[in-house]
């Protein structure tokens, strides 16, 4: 009878969830814009009973095993922890979102305006509100429903995290583990197509630049394009690449599980110049058993020997330097407690198991699991084209992982702290 009249309750507070996902997703937050959107947050979950408090992020997180290279300055940034104590005696939980996204820089191209939720045919559009916004929406609605004055169900003690920094460092999660904010248990409220995501890949991200010789391009005749100078690193990178799939990571059913990106190439500041610098940033998956600096060092040689061979460039050779995650691969036991008892939830709720994935890139799981020894797997909504165009969710899908997450928040069986 409890469990019908929390699916009843999830139901009937659906809307009000999906307007409360409409709110963050118009509330852009790229890098250094993530205040509107957490205070956005904070309203939501102070309504809902939790205190919510304001987590400035130190510049000295940088110095911690763990941290990634940030792009910007710590100051006024921070993140939100929101806590409610148990009504009952049980093991702690934690569940943890990133409420930055990355950028949407070609709002032409999509269908609607990126920042502008759009619902289409039972999806929800817009940057973010796959990832990972939605879990956010989930997360309140079947807290809601617990917590409905026709339900009002016992939870265990419990806190919310809206991280930032999730999309390149990492820093916002480390930053409040390292300021104690724990539990026995995290859930992460990644979009996960309602399947269990245990484990990832190890991530590194670099910048390489590339220097040729500028001049007008009427006198290109003597000048050196650093654009075409750069091509030989493109064609060293995709060597990086096919190297590092022949070690791969035996946990991921794919030819091709380990990628080297690159996400952004800038060069020249004027259409009649020869430009003077090529700047690549790279992002390299990398395999488990490795550390960041054994991807570095990696990228360094490969780097270095396609530099050996080009006249220009073993002279000039590229510089490379860090600027994003140094994060290493990561995973949780498909047979640990947190993991059986959210199965078995998600079994209750929809008549069959979820699959248990790797997945080729991180979430901040990896930093409960290896910085504090706290066990963490991510769950949530269906989602299409993250981080691309028209990025989307099934509005359907976040109900449904509601009806999953509440059965696992009254249920408590997900044990205690033990690595």
């Amino acid at each position: 009878m409890l469990i019908a009249r929390i699916d009843e309750r999830i139901e009937a507070h659906a809307e009000r969830a999906f307007a409360f996902l409409e709110r963050l997703v118009a509330a852009p937050s790229t890098v250094g814009q993530e205040q509107p959107a957490l205070e956005v947050f904070a309203a939501e979950v102070e309504g809902l009973g939790f205190a919510a408090e304001r987590l400035q992020i130190p510049e000295s997180v940088t110095d911690l095993p763990g941290a990634g290279v940030p792009m910007l300055p710590y100051a006024g940034r921070y993140d939100v922890i929101a806590r409610r104590a148990g009504d009952v005696d049980g093991p702690s939980l934690l569940i943890n979102g990133h409420i930055d996204v990355v950028p949407a820089d070609e709002p032409w191209l999509w269908t609607s305006p990126p920042f502008m939720p759009t619902r289409r045919d039972g999806w929800m559009y817009g940057r973010g509100a796959g990832d990972m916004k939605c879990g956010f929406s989930m997360v309140t609605l079947a807290l809601r429903a617990i917590l409905d004055p026709a339900v009002s169900a016992p939870l265990g003690p419990l806190t919310l995290v809206a991280a930032i920094e999730e999309e390149y460092t990492g820093n916002g999660t480390l930053a409040s583990v390292e300021a104690g904010v724990l539990a026995d248990a995290v859930v992460l409220v990644e979009p996960t197509d309602l399947r269990l995501l245990v484990g990832g890949v190890g991530i590194l991200w670099l910048e390489i630049a590339v220097v040729g010789r500028a001049a007008h391009a009427e006198a290109a005749g003597g000048a050196v394009n650093a654009i075409d100078a750069a091509m030989p690193v493109f064609a060293a990178l995709r060597g990086l690449e096919q190297e590092l799939n022949i070690v791969g990571d035996p946990r991921i059913e794919h030819r091709r599980p380990l990628h080297v990106n690159v996400g952004r190439f800038r060069a020249g500041d004027w259409t009649s110049s020869v430009p003077s610098v090529a700047r690549l940033d790279v992002r390299v998956g990398y395999p488990p058993a490795w550390t960041a600096d054994d991807a570095e060092a990696r990228v360094r040689e490969h780097v270095a020997r396609a530099a050996a061979a080009d006249t220009w460039l073993a002279e000039h050779p590229p510089r490379v330097t860090a600027n994003g995650f140094r994060a290493t691969g990561y995973g949780l036991a498909g047979d640990h407690p947190l993991a059986r008892a959210l199965a078995a939830a998600h079994h209750h709720a929809h008549g069959a198991g979820p699959e248990a994935v790797v997945m080729a890139t991180t979430t901040d799981a990896r930093i409960y699991l290896q910085q504090a020894g706290v066990p963490a797997i991510c769950y949530g909504p269906r989602t299409a084209r993250i981080h691309g165009i028209d990025e989307g969710v099934e509005l359907a899908s976040i109900v449904a992982g509601a009806r999953t997450l509440a059965r696992f928040l009254v249920d408590r069986s997900f044990g205690t702290r033990s690595g």
